[in-house]
């Protein structure tokens, strides 16, 4: 018999909670997101978070570890070899990444793939760089409105992003370089992760702004995860956010794509109203994209604030029959140095109102616990050649 009729899994992308065994050898000594983000601000305001025991996982300046707090909390360490989005959800719903996908950080691209892209397109490529999304538009969007060249960039990630105005260079035309650009990049020797369309508005320096119209085309996941033994079994399987596009729709019986990380937990708890079975799986960006990278922990630390209102509300709304999960996929450090992700491990609250037990679980050595976990909710066998074991039976 199922346990909870309704799970919902809550990604705060990139809250990390301190470095793991390996973190040196990625280059990430002393890193700690959320640790850092309160050493940063004179306020923090999260007392939704505070009752569920994150202060309990990692000291904060600000806000007290809870003496009983309400859930379950752990610390989970990423066993496959990398640090970026792809691999920390599939690692979460059971797939180990053995082989890391390829990045381009310090070189750009290669010629004969920029060739191919620019012979393929019928436009010219300019860029071709490591940079951020707002700093590549300032120094690139204007000559691509005036000659219809295309900006192409990547980040520390494994991605190929390009950049399009919406009025001049057109988003079906974005979508469709985007398109090639994705089956170019199939190749071993340039396979990347995700293939980002980044439309943007505006004319001028200092007016340009990115749209929410941005499509991810991800590598679909290398075998059957936990998401799909919960498709197949006929339940409800939600996505909020770009989950859809990190599991290129595999698995997903229902998509909701969220135009920010508020608008995503507005879309979280509309889904709470109503009557489904099955899971709500949300991915919460903004911390990442917005914050993170651009090394903000002031506005990191604002964001967390707003979520946690939010959290408030979906928290008044839970039944009895549901199961709440708070996570992440990476760490990303606003305090570190350069822009990249940060190796971390990541926090594991689980909490329900029917919930007669409270306090700390042993870390868990992968982030498939969370997939594990939903399986066995609702007695199902997770797929072959996955990982994880569930901590089901300790949620009591």
């Amino acid at each position: 018999m199922e346990k909870y009729k309704r799970i919902f899994v809550i990604v705060i992308d990139s809250l990390g909670v301190g470095q793991m065994a390996d973190s040196g050898a990625f280059g990430d000594v002393g890193v700690n997101t959320l640790g850092h983000i309160s050493d940063s601000v004179d306020t923090f305001e999260i007392p939704n978070l505070q009752r569920l025991g994150m202060a309990n996982l990692c000291p904060l300046k600000q806000v007290a570890a809870a003496e009983a707090p309400l859930a379950y909390f752990t610390k989970m360490n990423e066993r496959s070899r990398s640090k970026d989005t792809m691999t920390g959800h599939w690692e979460m719903m059971g797939l180990e990444v053995k082989k890391p996908f390829r990045t381009f950080t310090e070189t750009g691209f290669p010629p004969e793939l920029i060739r191919e892209l620019e012979e393929r397109t019928g436009h010219p490529v300019i860029g071709n760089k490591s940079a951020s999304g707002t700093e590549i538009l300032e120094e690139l969007a204007e000559e691509e409105i005036a000659t219809g060249h295309m900006i192409v960039y990547t980040s520390a990630d494994s991605v190929l992003q390009i950049c399009g105005n919406e009025e001049t260079f057109d988003l079906k035309e974005l979508y469709r370089c985007c398109e090639i650009a994705r089956e170019i990049t199939m190749k071993d020797e340039w396979k990347v992760g995700r293939v980002i369309a980044r439309p943007y508005v505006g004319k001028k320096r200092g007016e340009f702004k990115r749209t929410s119209n941005r499509h991810d085309y991800a590598l679909k996941p290398f075998g059957r995860t936990a998401l799909d033994v919960l498709k197949e079994a006929g339940l409800d399987v939600i996505s909020v956010g770009k989950i859809k596009d990190i599991f290129d729709g595999e698995g997903i019986t229902r998509a909701l794509k969220s135009q920010s990380s508020v608008h995503g937990m507005e879309q979280t708890i509309e889904v709470a109203r109503e009557d489904f079975h099955g899971l709500c799986f949300t991915n919460l960006v903004d911390f990442d994209a917005l914050w993170g990278h651009r090394r903000n922990p002031q506005g990191y630390a604002q964001e967390l604030e707003r979520f946690d209102r939010s959290l408030g509300v979906l928290l008044e709304l839970l039944r009895e029959e549901d199961l709440l999960i708070i996570t992440a996929d990476h760490g990303n450090d606003p305090t570190y140095t350069g822009t990249d992700h940060t190796r971390e491990k990541v926090p594991f609250l689980a909490y329900s109102p029917s919930m007669k037990g409270h306090g700390a679980l042993p870390e868990t050595d992968t982030f498939a616990a969370v997939g594990a976990t939903v399986a066995d909710n609702f007695g199902l066998v997770m797929p072959e050649h996955t990982i994880g074991t569930s901590l089901l039976g300790k949620l009591l």
